[in-house]
């Protein structure tokens, strides 16, 4: 079983963290040379190039001129405790066990703008860079160009034969894959809510639902689609007769 999320623009380096462990990031190096392209662009720059505030552009300056290697616990911090948006708040990692965190570690994968993936407990450093930013890096003309053969290689070396790949990362990231070329089919669950009469999806709730989704797995150790369809987290529950394509269950509440 291998999980795919989204990263968050919300970030949290101050909560007292439940582990100590950590690991270092595959693509280091690239996130390296990333960065060197960011360091260079002013305040002004990174306002235009991510319809950014002023404010937020500025600190985000300030976090590309802060950006150093090695990486260490001391000015980095294990990315499933450091992302806290609305997927994160749904995984709540911060209340699993020692042995629950190792079991993330193994099948969770969070897609990076700056990181390219990141396996749960891989240190990062604060950052802004969504992976739509239209940033030409060297060759390539985007972020997607510059990752999408490293991300799906990287995913191809872990996955095996018939083993359950669920997509719950937004489009926008998750088109950093290259799925014609994964080893495996890909499964993404949607998640619908009733509104004024009519099945929506309502992005808050979708995103919650989908941190809530990696938990459900972990926590039960979902190793099929069957296994998978009983997710009831927070009222929801699969829905056969709004499942269109057998790859993309449908949830609804």
């Amino acid at each position: 079983m291998k999980i795919v999320i989204s990263p968050a623009k919300s970030l949290d380096f101050k909560t007292e963290l439940p582990t100590t462990k950590h690991t270092v990031p595959a693509f280091l190096e690239h996130s390296i040379k990333l960065n060197t392209v960011l360091k260079k662009k002013k305040p002004k720059d990174l306002s235009e190039l991510m319809h950014i505030s002023d404010n937020l552009a500025q600190l985000n300056w300030g976090r590309n001129q802060d950006f150093s290697v090695p990486f260490t616990p001391e000015n980095a911090r294990p990315a499933v405790f450091a992302f806290s948006g609305d997927v994160y708040q749904g995984l709540d990692a911060y209340s699993l066990k020692e042995i629950k965190i190792a079991e993330l570690q193994d099948k969770l994968r969070i897609l990076s703008g700056l990181y390219g993936i990141l396996k749960p407990l891989d240190l990062m450093q604060a950052y802004r860079l969504e992976m739509g930013t239209s940033m030409k890096v060297g060759s390539a003309k985007n972020l997607y160009e510059f990752w999408k053969k490293d991300i799906t290689a990287s995913l191809n070396s872990e996955l095996e034969e018939g083993e359950l790949f669920v997509n719950l990362a937004s489009n926008e990231y998750f088109s950093a894959v290259d799925e014609k070329n994964l080893k495996v089919p890909v499964i993404a669950p949607i998640f619908k809510d009733w509104k004024n009469d009519k099945l929506k999806i309502i992005s808050f709730y979708a995103k919650k639902a989908r941190g809530a989704m990696v938990r459900y797995i972990v926590d039960e150790k979902v190793n099929s689609l069957e296994e998978l369809r009983g997710f009831n987290i927070d009222g929801y529950l699969f829905s056969k007769e709004h499942t269109l394509k057998e790859n993309q269950p449908v949830f609804i509440r």
